[in-house]
């Protein structure tokens, strides 16, 4: 039989060169290269082995990458682990194991009707915004925007209780019932002058909301009034309620300046009528104090005046007029009654000089 078999492929051999060499002259075609694996046992395992663990690695994913801000929730057969997986590797056991990752950065809700959608980023959501009726069932619209996290401690606990969509039933329906409750304690008209009185109390109210939860799921970082939408209605009605009070403010002013006016000229004019009066005052002070000064100069005078005094003041004078007839012999000598009071003469000679001696 093996001989057999040699004998047909030894055929086929001749065959093969007749055709193909010889004398005919055909073309000869390129023999294919000879590869030749000349690979022990041992590195043929070796290599099987490595690639059986690179398709197990592709196919099987035996291990998790956790980015900073986020936490990995490990499932074993389903069952949520309590701790947390931290950033970094993590490897688990294939189809038993299975790793859910969660965001923990800072999210956002915005609730209005005006935010372009397209430039929002990742973590960021838009809902419409608040309607609340308000004490007299005015319809009024509230925007804002809040701020939160998912509390990295208690994830695991979070997303069992509550599920991935756990801000959807911890968040938005305590934001939506906490407004409500608030914005409903006051009259359209007084919204915009309470604004601060009100932002404040929402932001505590949806903070104590949450903080009671079991576990703490979120942490609540800020509340923010963006607005407050009046229906058209009410802002005519604030509007005009403002214009009436600016006038009545503008004739305020207008009173209050009038009367500073008036103050201002009353002022003056006891000013003025102080300084007369003070003046008046002086002088007729200055006055007295000359009369009363004459006055004693007189009694000093009276007082100080004897015989003796006035015989002597004669015997002087009469020197004097000696002495002027000396110059002046055609002078007139005028004598007062009883001698007592100074003489006058008068030059006859020059008619424009006078002399008076006391």
């Amino acid at each position: 039989m093996a001989s057999d078999m040699n004998d047909y492929f030894n055929k086929k051999k001749s065959e093969n060169k007749s055709t193909s060499g010889g004398g005919g002259g055909g073309p000869k075609m390129p023999k294919p290269p000879k590869i030749e694996f000349n690979m022990s046992g041992g590195k043929q395992a070796l290599i099987v082995f490595i690639v059986a663990i690179l398709f197990f690695l592709v196919v099987a994913k035996p291990f998790e990458i956790i980015e900073e801000g986020q936490r990995g929730i490990l499932a074993t057969n389903g069952k949520y682990e309590q701790q947390t997986l931290l950033p970094g590797l993590h490897f688990i056991i294939p189809v038993i194991q299975k790793v859910y990752i969660v965001d923990t950065k800072v999210r956002i809700i915005n609730y209005a009707d005006k935010i372009e959608r397209s430039g929002l980023g990742d973590g960021i959501t838009v809902k419409p915004a608040i309607t609340v009726l308000d004490k007299r069932g005015l319809p009024v619209s509230i925007e804002l925007t809040v701020q939160y996290r998912l509390n990295a401690q208690y994830a695991a606990q979070t997303i069992s209780n509550w599920g991935f969509s756990w801000e959807e039933k911890i968040i938005n329906p305590v934001v939506r019932d906490v407004v409500r409750n608030v914005v409903g304690q006051y009259e359209a008209e007084s919204l915009p002058t309470q604004r601060n009185v009100i932002a404040k109390l929402i932001d505590q109210r949806i903070a104590a909301n949450v903080n009671e939860q079991k576990n703490s799921p979120a942490v609540l970082e800020s509340v923010q009034m963006r607005e407050i939408v009046l229906p058209q209605k009410v802002k005519d009605q604030i509007e005009a309620v403002q214009v009436a009070k600016q006038e009545v403010q503008r004739a305020e002013q207008q009173v209050a300046r009038a009367k500073q006016e008036a103050f201002k000229r009353a002022a003056q004019a006891q000013g003025q009528a102080d300084a007369v009066k003070i003046q008046a005052q002086g002088k007729a002070n200055a006055i007295t104090i000359e009369a009363d000064a004459q006055a004693k100069a007189n009694i000093i005078i009276s007082e100080s005046l004897t015989p003796q005094l006035l015989e002597l003041k004669q015997i002087q004078m009469q020197g004097m007029f000696n002495d002027a007839l000396r110059v002046n012999k055609d002078a007139k000598i005028f004598l007062t009654p009883g001698g007592s009071t100074p003489n006058i003469w008068v030059d006859t000679k020059d008619a424009q000089k006078r002399v008076s001696a006391q």
